[in-house]
């Protein structure tokens, strides 16, 4: 779905903007590592607020979404309430589809600075070939709430396991119908893990999720 998405947002997309003039030497500096730094990793989070959503805007001007999406990223870590993120997220889309990394959602979620603080105390010590995976699904039908969260893993990457699951290969039911996407920046650290490992931080994750007030299917 998110491929499907970015093909036809590339063939709708604007021609890539100039920066403005005013643009600080350190923000062209971060624009050219922007892409290659996780989201965990927060590197904006000691610059100030206005100045993040003043980059924003040069960053969409720019159609730079490798940029864009750390400015999301940090706003909505922050829940900076003066900032539309679905309005912002639509907009980065529409004309940076292309340049955007995997592990900015399309939609907002409110409870995912917490997702990400959940994550973040799980570990794995050894290398291997298995990785836990977050989906995003869709309870507005039935829940106050809309969103929950499905924890899983697989010898697959998240997001062919999630294909999988659409297509309804060795599918979770929920998955199926209520899959929206995957969650990949806060579990990005856990990929790529001894099988034994996953299979232990699959149900502690869960169930962690769970205890913070999330509604989480799978994690077992």
């Amino acid at each position: 779905m998110r491929r499907m998405f970015r093909a036809l947002m590339n063939s709708a997309a604007s021609p890539r903007g100039r920066r403005r003039e005013h643009t600080p030497a350190w923000w062209r500096g971060f624009s050219q590592a922007a892409a290659r730094t996780a989201a965990a990793h927060r590197p904006l989070r000691l610059v100030p607020t206005p100045a993040i959503r003043v980059q924003l805007g040069e960053a969409l001007a720019a159609a730079d979404g490798a940029v864009g999406a750390h400015c999301i990223h940090e706003l909505w870590m922050r829940r900076d309430l003066a900032v539309n993120i679905d309005a912002a997220l639509e907009q980065l889309w529409r004309r940076a589809a292309q340049s955007i990394p995997d592990w900015l959602p399309m939609r907002d979620i409110e409870w995912l600075p917490l997702a990400y603080e959940i994550c973040a105390r799980f570990k794995a010590a050894a290398r291997g070939g298995t990785n836990v995976y977050l989906v995003l699904l869709d309870y507005s039908d039935s829940r106050q709430e809309p969103h929950a969260v499905y924890v899983g893993m697989s010898r697959y990457s998240a997001h062919q396991r999630f294909d999988q699951h659409k297509a309804g290969i060795r599918a979770a039911g929920c998955v199926l119908r209520r899959g929206l996407e995957v969650l990949t920046g806060p579990t990005l650290h856990l990929q790529n893990i001894k099988r034994r490992e996953a299979a232990r931080i699959e149900v502690e994750l869960a169930a962690a999720l769970r205890e913070a007030g999330l509604f989480v299917q799978g994690g077992h």
